[in-house]
């Protein structure tokens, strides 16, 4: 076969379908957007028989993209990054942190990999990084510490988008960084399709192929497991799905568990008399959780609730939380409704609406005295109650001359109390982390979408917010912050009620360009109000040695950003390129003065032959500039063996300073990757290579340098229908993947406790995954 025969095969293996994406922009086209609900039946006519409404059918089961195929979305005014289903089974990955760490503007905090490992967007974490779970925000305290988990797991999660930009304003100010969403189908949208033969129905076996027959009753059973060499780990999960007449429903359960994982060197860099045996003490995590929801579809829409429970009890690595055998045992119940309409009307399309409630709470245990083994108790309780509501209209499209204009309207509303006592020590005089506070806060949104041509569009969105934080601080000194003195100023708690308003406003471009390329350009303007944690926070943080001192005095955090992108998603070359540029007025961080504490007594930089336990953090604001970019690209080379070879490559960097030249602290290191695969109809294989530069763009107090390192990576998997007649299943997808094939020694500079955590050394996974 020549040359030019094998291009045009590996352009045509390529020709991908649209990627469905849920989070980006309320503004939701038609002709990207898979059928929802069941076709509306045609209207009665005077003088003639109403037509029998139409029943609810199965939705059309989509063209999956091929295994490995690099996705590229298209379509959207800023980057959005995918992690489809087959992509979440065959990588794995315990938390999202885990997940998405190596990809292009990507990391984790991994502060307790494997179980405390929040993602980082472009080198913000926390209070500017939102996290959601079919679009209401997942609850618990994860934005609070790097030890504090995140009640969503990748078992139960069927695809994640990482959304940067100006549709992070549907969401809220506090997630300028980006937002991660997982979707599932736990409050179904459409009833399950058993349209692809063999299949099954409740269990009564079906010979004969019926692609084009629909079953008014279905039934389907997904199972996910794994094993892993590293920690011992063990995961599975099942999912069902079943639907008849009106009404779908589904149910699932995971669990898994994990050991204290294997590390290639010796973890502690500053205290090497410490016995190790090769595993990262303290490490050892386990999580379960549960959900059954289910929705009734009806002619035009849907609507749907569904409940859910996540336990974890997992440890905290590290020097002092090892030696005290710390762990959070967390337990998070969430209840979740949604629902869509489209009327039959000339002005609004769609009409939908999100709801939850969760009630999350954890305890940190520790032994109070190291000498005692029968002292093991909780130190610190955290919890967190939320509710959460948005609704949203979408309006029919109408022609304003020189564009077709989309118009959608939000309005979004929440409510959080938080807890941070110590039952440990009630008669503190600080008690605890803070106080009970509450943030209330309602906004209101508008996204517009402007079409000039087939090729040119733009976007106008605006928002919003009102938002009233209520709690207590205890009269510090301020003066006395940073002084090599007891802060005996402290005084009684004394209540405080601040309130917010901040606006937010972006514009897109998006041009289509020849050979399949788009380019877009956006800019933002972001107000973020300050968050509890930052105002009332006022003692220890025991898990990360901490003594946190928050500023009820900061203002409003402003962001002024531009971000340009070039992308193409079809043919042989998908790539995506994107530069971007932040000004923050009044960057709120938390910020290591030197100075260590324990109880109310502290002891500054001057007395080192006198640290206490725990290091002083304060929130303090100050002007900052981040810039940088990312890239990703994937090559289809040619045929080779029946299937197709190619290479791919990532890059990704982020500068952050403040205004007088010297380094935003914890920032993720320079990172360039490459790698080769082969993939067919059934199988695929790869190897890839990522090189992280050492970090020294460091804070000048409390940051340590960070070396570089090298991960190598390895998978193959294979993924096939069965004859159901064996037993059961109709595909497979099994597969094997290596991490950390050179057994590095891997330190994450974005940690807090890098300098006493390992990531992983070298390990296998074997993971299985059926459908029934």
């Amino acid at each position: 076969m020549g040359h030019g025969a094998m291009a045009q095969d590996a352009a045509g293996a390529t020709q991908l379908p649209e990627i469905t994406v849920t989070a980006p922009s309320p503004i939701v086209r038609r002709n990207v957007t898979p059928v929802r609900a069941p076709a509306r039946a045609p209207r009665a006519v005077a003088g003639r028989n109403r037509e029998p409404a139409a029943q609810p059918q199965p939705a059309p089961v989509a063209a999956a993209p091929q295994q490995g195929v690099l996705p590229i979305v298209t379509d959207q005014f800023a980057t959005v990054t995918v992690i489809p289903n087959e992509q979440i089974r065959r990588e794995g990955g315990a938390t999202l942190g885990d997940l998405l760490f190596s990809k292009p503007g990507i990391t984790g905090s991994s502060f307790a990999p494997g179980a405390a490992n929040r993602p980082i967007i472009r080198g913000l974490d926390v209070n500017r990084v939102g996290i959601v779970e079919n679009g209401i925000g997942g609850g618990g305290v994860s934005d609070l510490g790097e030890d504090h988990f995140v009640p969503i797991d990748p078992l139960a999660t069927n695809q994640i988008e990482v959304i940067r930009g100006p549709a992070a304003l549907r969401y809220g100010s506090t997630s300028i960084g980006g937002i991660v969403s997982a979707t599932n189908n736990r409050i179904p949208d459409a009833l399950p399709s058993c349209a692809a033969a063999p299949f099954r129905t409740f269990g009564l076996p079906v010979k004969a192929p019926l692609a084009n027959v629909q079953s008014p009753s279905c039934v389907t059973v997904e199972t996910r497991t794994a094993v892993s060499s590293v920690d011992r780990g063990v995961e599975g999960g099942v999912l069902i799905d079943a639907g008849a007449g009106n009404f779908a429903v589904h149910a699932d359960a995971y669990g898994r568990k994990a050991g204290d994982y294997n590390i290639p060197g010796y973890p502690y860099l500053f205290d090497q008399t410490r016995p190790v045996d090769g595993r990262q003490p303290n490490s050892a995590a386990q999580a379960s959780g549960a959900s059954i929801g289910g929705s009734y579809i009806f002619d035009g829409g849907f609507v749907g609730a569904a409940i859910t429970q996540n336990d974890s009890l997992y440890r905290i690595p590290g020097i002092e939380a090892s030696d005290h055998q710390a762990r959070i045992d967390a337990h998070q119940t969430k209840v979740n409704a949604k629902g869509e309409y489209r009327p039959d009307s000339a002005a609004i399309e769609a009409i939908r609406f999100w709801a939850g409630a969760t009630d999350y709470k954890h305890s940190e245990i520790a032994l109070a005295d190291l000498a005692d083994p029968t002292s093991l108790g909780v130190r610190q309780n955290f919890t967190s109650k939320d509710q959460e509501g948005r609704v949203e209209v979408q309006l029919m499209p109408f022609n304003a001359r020189f564009a077709s204009v989309t118009t959608a309207l939000g309005l979004q509303a929440g409510h959080q109390e938080l807890t941070g006592s110590s039952p440990d020590d009630p008669t503190s005089p600080l008690g605890g982390l803070f106080d009970p506070n509450n943030n209330n806060r309602v906004a209101g949104y508008m996204f517009n979408e402007l079409k000039f041509t087939e090729a040119t569009k733009a976007q106008i969105a605006g928002r919003i917010e009102r938002v009233n934080l209520s709690g207590t601080m205890p009269g510090f000194i301020p003066e006395l912050f940073d002084l090599n003195v007891d802060p005996a100023g402290i005084g009684p708690a004394t209540p405080r009620n601040l309130h917010f308003t901040p606006k937010s406003a972006s514009i897109g471009l998006l041009q289509s360009l020849p050979w399949g390329l788009v380019a877009s350009l956006t800019g933002q303007y972001v107000e973020r109000a300050p968050k509890p944690a930052e105002l009332f926070s006022r003692g220890p943080h025991e898990a990360t040695l901490t003594f946190d001192i928050g500023n009820p005095n900061l203002g409003i955090e402003t962001a002024k950003s531009v971000e340009i992108g070039l992308r193409r998603a079809t043919g042989p070359l998908r790539f995506e390129a994107t530069a971007f540029y932040t000004q923050f007025n009044g960057f709120i961080f938390r910020r290591l003065t030197g100075n260590t504490c324990e109880d109310v007594a502290c002891v500054g930089p001057a007395d080192p032959a006198s640290p206490l336990e725990l290091n002083q953090a304060i929130y303090s604001q100050r002007d900052a500039t981040f810039r940088g970019g990312e890239f990703q690209s994937q090559l289809d080379v040619g045929e080779f063996h029946g299937g197709i070879w190619g290479i791919e490559n990532q890059f990704d960097v982020v500068r952050a300073t403040f205004s007088d030249g010297s380094n935003v602290p914890r920032i993720p290191p320079v990172r360039v990757g490459t790698g080769v695969f082969w993939r067919d109809a059934n199988w695929l294989a790869r190897i890839n290579y990522l090189h992280a530069f050492a970090q020294n763009n460091i804070a000048t107090v409390g940051e340590t340098p960070t070396a570089g390192y090298n991960l190598l990576k390895a998978e193959i998997s294979y993924k096939t229908r069965l004859d159901s007649s064996w037993f059961g299943a109709r595909e497979m997808l099994v597969g094997l993947v290596g991490n950390n094939l050179l057994n590095e020694n891997i330190r994450n500079s974005v940690s807090f406790n890098k300098d006493e955590v390992l990531l992983p050394g070298i390990g296998v996974r074997a993971f299985a995954n059926l459908k029934f």
